[in-house]
C-alpha cells in the first residue's frame, strides 16, 4: 500500500526521507500535472520509473531544479536564448533542452509549485522527473489517477488536490548552442509568447 502525505512540512520531511533511500520513486503534484520523481543520480529508481510507465528507455528524463544556479556539471554554459527564455518563464510550465559537454543534451524544468521548490531545496539535489501515467495515456490530474495509471507502487505519493481539468504538460523547447530553438511539445508557454521574449 502506497503511503500518502500532504503538501505540508511533514510531507516535505517524509519526501526527503524517502528520496534518500536508493530505488525509491515518488508521485508528486506540479503546477501542470502529477509527476513521478526520484533522485537524479539513482539508477535503480530511474529504471523503476521506466517500468512504472512502460516508457521506452531511449526517452530521457528531465531534471527538476530549484533555480538556474543548480545546473549539473555536464552543462558548461547555457545558450543566450535559453537564458532569455528561462528568465522569462521559469519557474513555470516550461522544459528546456540544452546542449551538454558530452555532445548530447540535458533537459530541465524549474517547476512553479511551492511543494516541489521546497522539496528541491530541502533535498539539495536535482530530481529526475516525468509525468505520472503509462506512456501514451493522458497525464494524471489527481493523486488517485496517477496511482491508478502506473504499473506498480511508489514509495510515497503527495496529494496536492485535483488539478484543473485544462491542465497541460509543460512546453518542451530545444535550444541549440547557436541559440536557434524549436518547440518539441506544445504546452502552456506558446510559440508566440517565446517569440515576444526573443524580439
Amino acid at each position: 500500500m502506497t503511503k500518502i502525505a500532504g503538501c505540508d512540512q511533514a510531507g516535505i520531511a517524509e519526501a526527503v526521507h524517502q528520496l534518500q533511500k536508493p530505488g525509491n520513486v515518488l508521485l508528486v503534484p506540479t503546477e501542470t500535472v502529477y509527476g513521478l520523481v526520484c533522485a537524479w543520480d539513482d539508477p535503480v529508481a530511474r529504471a523503476g520509473i521506466y517500468e512504472l510507465k512502460h516508457r521506452a528507455e531511449n526517452k530521457p528524463f528531465a531534471a527538476f531544479l530549484p533555480d538556474l544556479d543548480r545546473l549539473p556539471q555536464e552543462v558548461d554554459s547555457l545558450p543566450d536564448a535559453a537564458i532569455r527564455i528561462a528568465s522569462a518563464f521559469c519557474p513555470g510550465p516550461l522544459t528546456l533542452i540544452v546542449p551538454d559537454k558530452n555532445g548530447s543534451t540535458f533537459g530541465f524544468r524549474i517547476p512553479d509549485h511551492p511543494f516541489i521548490l521546497e522539496l528541491l531545496r530541502a533535498f539539495g539535489k536535482p530530481l529526475a522527473s516525468t509525468s505520472a501515467n503509462l506512456s501514451g495515456n493522458p497525464p494524471a490530474l489527481s493523486v488517485q489517477q496517477g496511482l491508478a495509471d502506473i504499473d506498480g507502487e511508489v514509495a510515497l505519493a503527495i496529494d496536492g488536490g485535483v488539478l484543473p481539468s485544462d491542465s497541460k504538460a509543460s512546453t518542451v523547447i530545444l535550444v541549440n548552442r547557436d541559440s536557434t530553438w524549436k518547440i518539441l511539445r506544445p504546452g502552456p508557454v506558446t510559440e508566440e509568447m517565446i517569440r515576444d521574449v526573443m524580439k
